[in-house]
């Protein structure tokens, strides 16, 4: 048997065991309660706002999932989104380019996720410290960089087409699915999201069949802090702006809608489809709390206690 077709067998057991998540059921459930109490809910406008800030959520929540199916998790991710924003609309006010922009944004998506998955994956450090040491360098940096300010007054073409539409869908819905595609196909029709999905289920074997198991850890980081990285162009492109601070916290709701997916944080489990109604369970009880002016720290709060009713739910079902 192949080095592939070991892993494969390693990550079908547990692709197999694939359960709805309780994210699924609980959507139309928050819909239709927010609907009764606020009809504004279901307005095309709402509709448009709700793709909008899904779709900023879900270009976090796509690269984390292949960080926690590999048993990792990347606290960093807010940090670097800022961070990354704050060097497109710098490099901007430079005069520069877009090309140039998402360069150096993607170079210092490029160094984050390197230290990241060098220290996690080379040298087996603890994946909670090292991204909460890389998400302290990533915020410093930022804070240099824009002296603390707003990073505003540059010319650019990002808001034109943040607010543009793609055969009537708002371009960053359009990237938002282009990039889901992306990571699914990387995820199941390469050998490389086999790797991936044993590499949470057992390190160790994934060696013995003679991968490069080290390797594949590290550019999982990578490919993490690069996709977020290049997601700092449609939040410069939203605010025509860049602030050091805005995303900190994005990435308690991403991985919030990884585990809200079905993804676990042990042996390689999860679905990423699962992540895309994270994100939408997620966006909508944010928006719905919002249409109801309820204050943004209940919000935050609202989402750890859904997820924790998810998860003692998602139990429950197993168990029975």
């Amino acid at each position: 048997m192949t080095a592939v077709e070991t892993t494969r067998t390693l990550s079908s057991a547990w692709r197999q065991r694939r359960t709805i998540p309780g994210a699924a059921l609980l959507i139309p459930v928050m819909a239709v309660v927010i609907a009764v109490i606020e009809p504004r809910f279901l307005s095309l406008s709402n509709m448009t706002n709700l793709g909008l800030q899904g779709s900023m959520l879900l270009m976090v929540a796509l690269p984390m999932t292949l960080v926690i199916l590999t048993e990792g998790l990347d606290l960093s991710a807010g940090a670097m989104l800022s961070l990354a924003g704050v060097i497109v609309g710098l490099v901007l006010l430079s005069g520069w380019g877009v090309p140039a922009a998402a360069g150096a944004a993607l170079l210092a998506g490029l160094i984050i996720g390197a230290i990241n998955g060098l220290l996690i994956g080379r040298f087996g450090l603890p994946t909670f410290v090292v991204t909460l040491g890389t998400l302290g360098l990533a915020h410093g940096a930022a804070l240099v960089l824009s002296g603390g300010n707003v990073v505003a007054g540059f010319e650019s073409p990002l808001p034109d087409f943040y607010w543009s539409r793609v055969l009537g869908i708002p371009a960053p819905v359009v990237v938002a699915l282009a990039a889901y595609v992306a990571f699914h196909l990387l995820l199941y029709r390469t050998a490389f999201g086999s790797y991936v999905f044993a590499l949470g289920g057992n390190k160790d074997a994934l060696r013995l069949a003679g991968v490069r198991a080290d390797l594949i850890h590290v550019l999982v980081y990578v490919i993490a802090s690069v996709t977020v990285a290049a997601s700092a162009l449609l939040l410069v492109g939203r605010m025509a702006s860049a602030h050091p601070t805005v995303t900190l916290g994005t990435e308690f709701d991403a991985i919030a809608a990884v585990v809200l997916g079905g993804t676990s944080f042990e042996r390689g489990r999860g679905w990423l489809f699962g992540t895309v109604l994270g994100v939408a369970a997620i966006t909508v009880l944010r928006n719905g709390m919002s249409l109801l002016a309820i204050e943004p720290s209940l919000q935050v709060a609202s989402v750890g206690v859904l997820v924790i009713l998810i998860l003692l739910f998602d139990r429950a079902r197993l168990d029975g």
